[in-house]
């Protein structure tokens, strides 16, 4: 039996812990019931050319199996569903459908999220951020409302939990430090109904252990 590998950081601040990118892989093998081991790496590993021959740009997850290398969260994802129906159906429109919201969850609101919360957390003070906030705020949020519109009525993107939800419940997590998820009932329930699910609440616990233990000296 193959064996897959998935990269994680050894640690990161307290204040993105929950929030790398490696917890959507954890998250897909666990829903996929294939079973996976990390390589926990710092920033010295990220800058090695072997690391960088893996992962160009040096981030994680880079995920390995049977000599296939790849990176990038949302590529890996798709290549777990696409061999899991626990993920994505068989039917050929229903996995249309699943593709095009796992890329219009990190092209048409990750993209939001992450500037937003980028700018809350590193830049806060700064008086361009304080300039540029106000237009963020208000993209977020359009953004935000046009996503709970389409799922009034529904429990999922889809007519089930697919691997889209899988990625649309990490780009709002994002958003974690502030009220834009929660203020929002449809999402809040909707993001809530994806975390309780057992295969989220393993690669939770799975992601938090190695920051735990390896918090720096």
């Amino acid at each position: 039996m193959s064996m897959i590998t998935v990269t994680a950081f050894k640690w990161v601040p307290p204040i993105v812990q929950g929030l790398g990118r490696d917890l959507r892989v954890r998250w897909a093998l666990e829903e996929a019931g294939l079973a996976y081991t990390t390589h926990l790496i710092g920033p010295p590993n990220q800058q090695s050319a072997e690391y960088l021959h893996q992962q160009p740009f040096g981030q994680v997850p880079v995920y390995q199996e049977d000599g296939l290398v790849l990176f990038e969260s949302g590529a890996i994802v798709l290549h777990i569903a696409e061999r899991s129906e626990a993920l994505m159906s068989a039917e050929p429109n229903s996995r249309a459908r699943t593709k095009t919201w796992m890329f219009a969850a990190l092209n048409s609101v990750e993209q939001f999220a992450q500037m937003f919360t980028e700018l809350d957390l590193f830049a806060a003070g700064q008086e361009w951020a304080k300039l540029r906030r106000p237009i963020l705020l208000a993209a977020t949020t359009a953004r935000l409302a046009q996503l709970a519109r389409w799922l009034e009525g529904r429990e999922y993107l889809e007519d089930r939990f697919t691997a889209a939800d899988l990625m649309m419940t990490t780009v709002l997590r994002i958003l974690r430090h502030s009220d834009l998820v929660t203020k929002n009932s449809t999402l809040h329930a909707y993001q809530n109904r994806c975390e309780a699910r057992p295969a989220f609440q393993k690669a939770l616990k799975d992601h938090m252990a190695s920051f735990a233990a390896n918090v720096p000296a």
